[in-house]
């Protein structure tokens, strides 16, 4: 790496024509010029200008050199103004949730990416475990969890709650024991099983099998389209509340409310220490917007 002040001072060197001038210019003796110069000239490895009595020209190295100086001023300038300028319309945000939140979350995100052209926001739909692990390793700037994740390292905000929902189709008779949804069918997903286990066994516990043992009548594991069979009359399924009104045809579904009812939290978090950026203090309102919409 060349030494930046012997940089700078050689490219205003450059520009004056002129050791005075330079020295004036930047605060220094014209000793202090030259030998800024000579030793520029020792780290390159050749000579910069050739002295044609008080002028001098420069040498190709003397060129490409100056040419250098320019573009490293012209970069600092840019971050300076980078810096200086923190926008909230401009940049990378890398935000990490569930499936079923970032379907109701990404329509919210997608007004300020239509008046940002400049920014670029990346939604990430991941298994809590995934997301944790991304906020340790600096790959999510921001993430959506369950529960408090205390660690050292990261930082949580409570956002509230969202239930978990019995989700069967739009006029079925709500059940009254574990056989008439066994009648409907499970249509199944990866968080599905682990739901079951939580709801029904919680509601159902003389009569439920454990999730392993449900009669399936389907199973997918893309998320917005989890809702879609029971919206056409076949079985029924558990989703986060956000799964359920994020779907498209949500009046072709009915949300049960069981005896014994179930919310899991929903945790806004970071990496503890950082000072946000205006672009990641304006993704955790919407963020926050979003979850406000399941209280």
């Amino acid at each position: 790496m060349l030494n930046a002040t012997w940089l700078e001072t050689f490219t205003v060197l450059c520009e004056t024509r002129h050791f005075t001038q330079t020295a004036g210019r930047l605060n220094m003796t014209q000793p202090g010029v030259s030998q800024h110069l000579r030793k520029l000239e020792e780290q390159v490895g050749q000579t910069l200008i050739s002295r044609q009595g008080k002028s001098f020209t420069l040498t190709p190295a003397g060129e490409a050199v100056f040419e250098l100086g320019l573009s490293r001023r012209a970069e600092e300038a840019e971050l300076r103004d980078a810096i200086a300028t923190d926008s909230p319309n401009n940049g990378s945000v890398q935000v990490a949730c569930s499936g079923s939140f970032a379907m109701m979350l990404y329509p919210l995100l997608l007004p300020w990416m239509c008046a940002s052209p400049n920014l670029s926001v990346h939604l990430t739909a991941a298994p809590q475990a995934e997301i944790r692990a991304g906020l340790l390793e600096g790959r999510f700037d921001l993430g959506v969890l369950g529960a408090d994740p205390r660690h050292a390292r990261l930082e949580a905000k409570l956002l509230g709650r969202e239930e978990l929902c019995l989700v069967m189709p739009a006029g079925t008779i709500p059940p009254v024991s574990f056989a008439d949804l066994e009648a409907l069918g499970f249509i199944a997903h990866p968080d599905g099983y682990h739901y079951a286990d939580d709801l029904l066994w919680l509601n159902f516990p003389n009569d439920y099998p454990g999730a392993e043992r449900l009669r399936l009548r389907s199973s997918v594991n893309q998320i917005g389209q989890i809702p879609a069979p029971v919206a056409e009359g076949v079985g029924y399924t558990l989703l986060p509340r956000s799964g359920v009104e994020a779907f498209a045809e949500r009046a072709k579904l009915s949300v049960v409310q069981l005896p014994k009812r179930r919310w899991h939290d929903l945790w806004l978090v970071g990496r503890r220490g950082r000072q946000l950026s205006a672009r990641l203090r304006y993704a955790c309102g919407v963020i926050e917007e979003a979850a406000s919409q399941l209280r």
